[in-house]
């Protein structure tokens, strides 16, 4: 009776236990270690395919690193190969040994008798590049592994900082992926042809904007919209409007063209910004709003606004002093969701930290804009940053920006694609002609004329506008 307690003849519920000796947990035989994704007649048959063809050094070497392999051995053999090859020497058994007793390392490999084998072993040199391919997906598996116990590791430790730790599992697989991206020479035949459809695709349309609209018509006119892959800079001094432009360009966008946008405000909580976009689609002065003094026609207005707005694909973050690696991280995940994400804002560049050691502030600044252009070529998508202007630009009596004035990096201008000064007379005069406008000032483009676009500016509801045409 296999669930009844013999010596009482009732139902226990239990599992008989025999009279056999339980071996306690702890005698158990472990299971067998299981071996790690490797493939050890792929990596014999690329070092013999490189010992008996120069051909196959060339194909292989641009698909495998030396750490790709498994075998320690086999990866020594392939430095010593890879170096012979770079002093444009001869790669084969023979020079090979001289290469690694020059390294101490011919014992470690096996030997002379090692590296005959390996070019006896190969089936076909021409399969060269697919032996290599199988080596380097082994290798990624074996990365896969390794991140993971990298991310486990990450669980253990201290509670509080989660974000953070999210973020750093994040990046782990990332530099994952991009170890395993690589670009080659392509013919300019292929190129020219790409260009040629493209070419063709425009001129068929017939549209001045081939990129991402600002949604200011003359901006648009002289920039041709914002390119995927390019960054833009917004630059001026404080009070000059560079947020509200910002804004302005993300309704216009998400607004007028349904394309999605993600907003990081470094400056502004979530709230403010929200406020700022309804003042400016509502035309409801901002202090009215933020003391709630609003009248019987502002009511209307602000509903039409927010109900327009509830329907933008637009996306805020406001998190202070972000971080570089995090605007990757959360760009990257917005973009999986939003794969039609035309435009990403910083709001602004100075109060980003790199999340890096630099040696001064110049340095970090540089690193986070080199790093946002990166960015902006990963995603194939624009990123406008706001950058703030040095103090020199109050000492001169024409307070027009130019490029110098760019706060402490040049390196801000050297990584721009297009620069973009906003510029407000009346801020300086009060006496200006120039009452209710701003210049937009674009003074570096780099596949591109600069020139000169002024917009109408008001104030009271922190929009700008297109001039009456």
């Amino acid at each position: 009776m296999s669930k009844t307690d013999s010596s009482r003849g009732r139902n226990t519920g239990a599992p008989v236990v025999h009279s056999a000796r339980v071996t306690p947990v702890a005698q158990l035989a472990e299971p067998a270690p299981i071996a790690p994704p490797q493939n050890l007649e792929a990596e014999e048959s690329v070092l013999g395919a490189m010992l008996l063809s120069p051909g196959a050094i060339g194909a292989v070497s641009e698909a495998l690193d030396a750490s790709d392999f498994y075998r320690e051995s086999h990866a020594k053999i392939y430095r010593a190969a890879l170096a012979l090859y770079a002093k444009g020497e001869p790669v084969d058994a023979i020079t090979l040994v001289d290469e690694l007793e020059e390294r101490s390392e011919l014992e470690d490999v096996g030997g002379r008798v090692r590296l005959h084998e390996l070019a006896a072993l190969v089936p076909a040199t021409a399969n060269a590049g697919h032996y290599a391919r199988i080596v380097r997906e082994m290798a990624t598996l074996r990365g896969l592994i390794a991140a993971g116990q990298q991310i486990a590791l990450l669980g253990w430790e201290r509670p509080g900082e989660t974000q953070m730790l999210v973020d750093r599992a994040e990046q782990v697989v990332f530099d994952l992926s991009q170890s395993r991206v690589s670009t080659e020479f392509s013919h300019i035949e292929e190129l020219l042809k790409e260009s040629f459809e493209r070419i063709t695709a425009l001129y068929e349309a017939g549209a001045d904007v081939t990129g991402v609209p600002s949604g200011f018509r003359d901006l648009d006119r002289l920039t041709s919209g914002f390119q995927p892959g390019n960054l833009v800079i917004v630059a001026a001094r404080p009070s000059m409007g560079k947020s509200a432009l910002g804004l302005c360009i993300a309704a216009n966008l998400a607004l007028r063209h349904e394309i999605p946008v993600a907003l990081f405000t470094l400056e502004m909580s979530k709230s403010e910004v929200t406020q700022r976009l309804l003042c400016s689609e509502a035309k409801v002065e901002s202090q009215r709003l933020r003391t709630g003094k609003l009248t019987q026609d502002d009511w209307p207005r602000l509903v039409a606004a927010g109900d327009k707005l509830m329907k933008a694909p637009i996306y805020v973050d406001d998190t202070g002093s972000i971080t570089m690696m995090e605007i990757r991280s959360k760009a990257r995940r917005l973009k999986t969701r939003e794969p039609n994400l035309g435009l990403i804002i910083v709001d602004y560049l100075q109060l980003m930290t790199s999340g890096t050691t630099a040696e001064n502030r110049v340095q970090e600044v540089s690193q986070i804009s080199r790093n946002l252009k990166v960015l902006a070529r990963d995603l194939d998508v624009p990123i406008l940053a706001m950058s703030q202007l040095s103090r020199a630009v109050e000492q001169r009596h024409d307070k027009r920006p130019i490029l110098s004035d760019l706060r402490e990096s040049g390196s801000i201008e050297q990584d721009a694609d297009l620069v973009m000064f906003v510029y407000r007379d009346e801020y300086y005069n009060e006496e200006s002609d120039q009452q209710g406008l701003a210049e937009i000032i674009l003074s570096k483009h780099r596949n591109g004329p600069t020139g000169l676009e002024k917009l109408s500016f008001l104030k009271r509801y922190a929009k700008f506008a297109d001039l009456a045409a």
